[in-house]
Parts: structure tokens; C-alpha cells; sequence
């Protein structure tokens, strides 16, 4: 007989439509040590929905023609990104944010610590599908994402983590931030302590910013001022770092749904969404790796669900509706952003306090936390 699971730390959920949110609900504790209850404005580390929040800066960068989604990256580099078995196919930013680049993950390489570099991470055979030639094949790598970062770097001039605050986050008016830096301490002191299997795992801060908010090696010092421009893309964990609250998650839903515009100001074009929104690659059996029927259908970031077709099993209850979004999943967190934009409507919800290892849905390839929290938060549109 299978052990009951223990219920989340917390549950938060928003509904929404473009011209602002229809209703919300918030159950648990954000902290529980502290006993302090969650509210729909407490920042979370939302996980690979980070990597949605990303695109939206890419996309900035493309209006502005200061890259191009398929031309090769080395030119922002100034390195080659190159599978050792396929030295002539060039990676664009397209393959980065649709994951079908050819890179691939192996023993958390996408941590790249202070001081060293993303390059020299991905000279590893190991980083590359050799079997697969960029373009060809889908597969989920969070080593995609400190490369576009890095790229954002270059382009910029300026820290991936800083950039971003200024030219994605504030222009949505959200307090958020990657790895803490650039939040308020309003943000920091609401922050969502993370736990799995019962054990604090990220963001104890209990009120104040993190002594370190990268990742460096045991017995080096945690100074920023060894940071190099476009040297290491992973350092604010772009791939999953961000810190969002749920009514700021709603916020970027919101922006989708409006085809660029959140509260009467353009923030994208139409045309950039609908190319966040459309799918580079779709699942016919053999062109990807579904991780067991989740994952059957991306675009830049961005995910269609639920898909339809022998092997996919991504419909956490739509209702019979096709949703946009992103889901995320670690260290204990559940959470998905998801727009109707037939509809005209969304959600966004994180679960905390999960195990690593969450039981599966009834009849789908996402946990059975999320699923609730997907169902229970569209239960707040009217059918």
C-alpha cells in the first residue's frame, strides 16, 4: 500500500483575462517555520516558467535588431557553440529557446560557478546529442538557457540579471528578480521558503538577501566583482532563478493575452508574441524525448497543451480547450502559467513543499499537486 502524501506547505492560485484578474485564492504557509500564511503577492522561485519571462527579453532584443533568431550564435558570442558530431550545423537562438539545439544536460552542468566559464561547459562531448544534428530533434536542457543569457549579455552590455529587471520586469510593473539581487526588500521579505521531503532546500532569507545569490565553489568567495560580461550566463540562474509571485506571473499571462499590451502600454508586438506562442516542434513518435508524454508540443519557451497523438499525455484538465504556457518543476515546486487565447482568459498557480518525486495525475503526465492546482485554478473562470 502506497504512504498518504503530505499535504504542500502552499497553494496559490490566480485566474485572469487580459484587463486584469478575475480571482485568486492562497492556502498555506509561505514560511513554515515562521507559521507566516502565503498571499498571492509572496515571491517564488517559479522554476522553468523563468525560461518564458527569458524569451520575452529575446523578443525585445529582436524588435530592437539587435539579434536574430536564426542566425548562428557565435556571431554574439564570440565563440562557437559546435557538436562535436555535427561541426558544420550552426545553433541559432530559435534551436536555444525551443530546445531543439542539440544540447544536453548531464550532472547539473548548466551551474556554471563564479569564475568560470559557459564555453568551457559546453566543450564537454557530454553537452552535445551526437546523434542528433541542432534542428533536428527535441529534448528539454536547461543548458540552453545560460547560453541566451550570455547572449543577452553580449547585446546588452550589461548583467543578464540587471538588464532584465529594467527592460522586461519593469515595464510589466513587477517586482521580481533572478537570484534576488534586484528585488525590493519588501520582495525579499516575502519571499517563499522552499522545502522537499520536510527539509529546507531555497530562499530561508528570513527578511534579508542571501550573503551570495550565485552559485561558487566550496571554499572560494562569493565576489561579484570577478564577474566578466558575457562570460557565464548561468550565474543568476536563468533557467529556473526567477523570484515572481503569483500575481505577478498573472501580470506576464496578462501581457500574452493582450498580444503585447499590458494596461495600455506596448511592451512587445503582436507579431513577437504570436511567434512565442507558435510551435517549432511537435511530437510524431520519434523526433523527441517527451519525458514520458509531457512534453509534445514547444515553441520559444512556450508550450501547447494539450496535444493530442499516441505518447503524449500533457492534458492536466484543460476543459477541451488548447492552453499557451510554461510549467515549472524544482526543489519542491509545482507551477504553470497557462493562456486560453481563444478565450481570452489564464492562470497561474505554484505549489510548494512537494517531494521530489510527486506522484503522477489521473490520466496525465503532470503530478497530481499540479494537476489539482491547474484544475482548481481554472475553476475560478466560469465555465
Amino acid at each position: 500500500m502506497t504512504p498518504p502524501t503530505a499535504p504542500p506547505d502552499a497553494q496559490v492560485g490566480i485566474a485572469f483575462t487580459r484587463d486584469g484578474e478575475i480571482s485568486s485564492f492562497a492556502e498555506g504557509l509561505a514560511d513554515p517555520a515562521a507559521g507566516r500564511a502565503v498571499t498571492p503577492d509572496d515571491p517564488v522561485r517559479i522554476a522553468s516558467i523563468s525560461k518564458l519571462v527569458v524569451a520575452i527579453g529575446v523578443m525585445k532584443l529582436v524588435e530592437a535588431g539587435a539579434v536574430d533568431l536564426d542566425a548562428d550564435v557565435s556571431v554574439y558570442l564570440g565563440w562557437t557553440p559546435t557538436n562535436p558530431a555535427y561541426p558544420d550545423h550552426k545553433v541559432s537562438l530559435r534551436h536555444l529557446l525551443s530546445h531543439t539545439s542539440s544540447v544536453r544536460d548531464h550532472d547539473d552542468q548548466y551551474a556554471v560557478p563564479l569564475g568560470e566559464t559557459v564555453e568551457a561547459a559546453m566543450v564537454a562531448r557530454t553537452s552535445w546529442d551526437t546523434s542528433n544534428p541542432p534542428g533536428r530533434r527535441f529534448h528539454y536542457s536547461n543548458m540552453n538557457f545560460p547560453i541566451v543569457a550570455e547572449i543577452i549579455e553580449h547585446m546588452t552590455s550589461e548583467r543578464f540579471d540587471i538588464w532584465m529587471r529594467r527592460e522586461v520586469l519593469d515595464p510589466m510593473k513587477i517586482d521580481a528578480c533572478f537570484n534576488w539581487p534586484t528585488c525590493s526588500d519588501a520582495a525579499v521579505a516575502r519571499a517563499v521558503v522552499l522545502r522537499q521531503d520536510g527539509k529546507v532546500v531555497r530562499d530561508d532569507l528570513q527578511g534579508k538577501r542571501p550573503d551570495c545569490p550565485v552559485f561558487v565553489r566550496d571554499g572560494e568567495a562569493c565576489d561579484l566583482s570577478r564577474w566578466k560580461l558575457g562570460d557565464n550566463g548561468s550565474l543568476f540562474s536563468p533557467q529556473g532563478g526567477l523570484r515572481i509571485s503569483a500575481r505577478g506571473l498573472a501580470r506576464v499571462g496578462r501581457l500574452l493575452l493582450g498580444g503585447g499590451t499590458l494596461d495600455g502600454v506596448r511592451i512587445l508586438s503582436p507579431q513577437s508574441v504570436d511567434t512565442l506562442l507558435t510551435q517549432v516542434w511537435r511530437f510524431d513518435g520519434r523526433n523527441g524525448d517527451t519525458e514520458d508524454g509531457f512534453y509534445c508540443s514547444y515553441g520559444l519557451a512556450t508550450r501547447q497543451i494539450p496535444t493530442s497523438g499516441a505518447g503524449c499525455a500533457d492534458n492536466p484538465g484543460t476543459r477541451g480547450a488548447t492552453f499557451v504556457g510554461h510549467a515549472g518543476d524544482a526543489y519542491g515546486v509545482r507551477s504553470g502559467l497557462w493562456i486560453d487565447r481563444a478565450a481570452g482568459h489564464g492562470i497561474a498557480y505554484f505549489v510548494t513543499g512537494l517531494p521530489a518525486d510527486p506522484p503522477r495525475g489521473r490520466g496525465t503526465a503532470f503530478r497530481a499537486a499540479e494537476q489539482d492546482a491547474f484544475r482548481r485554478t481554472l475553476g475560478l473562470i466560469r465555465p
